[in-house]
């Protein structure tokens, strides 16, 4: 069974740093590139940047170059995304998705078939 656990979220003041994590399990991880995707109320879902488990190629949303990072431990299976200078407009539920690699980079939404939970992250003013 695929699952995809994220943690980390919580809340913080504009200019601080989260790290969050994506946990996974239930397939060949190497063969799958893992996406931060983000939810605010009344907003469409935004995918905020991905990584491929076998290369690390990386790609990142305009909105958040320069401040976030991501990469991946594959010996623990996992993603991270390190946010730093956080900014109000980052307060959203983020998930992380999981996506057959393909010879497409960046991978489309519609490719990411298997999603976590969601955590919250809030930065505050």
């Amino acid at each position: 069974e695929v699952q995809l656990v994220e943690s980390g979220g919580g809340l913080v003041q504009a200019g601080g740093s989260l790290r969050l994590s994506c946990a996974a399990s239930g397939f060949t991880f190497d063969d799958y590139a893992i996406g931060w995707f983000r939810q605010a109320p009344g907003k469409e879902r935004e995918g905020v940047s991905g990584i491929s488990s076998s290369d690390g190629r990386t790609y990142y949303a305009g909105s958040v170059k320069g401040r976030f990072t991501i990469s991946s431990d594959n010996a623990k299976n996992t993603v991270y995304l390190q946010m730093n200078s956080l900014k109000p407009d980052d307060t959203a539920v983020y998930y992380c998705a999981a996506a057959f690699m393909r010879n497409i980079w960046p991978p489309p939404t519609s490719f990411f078939g298997s999603w976590g939970q969601g955590t919250q992250v809030t930065v505050s003013s």
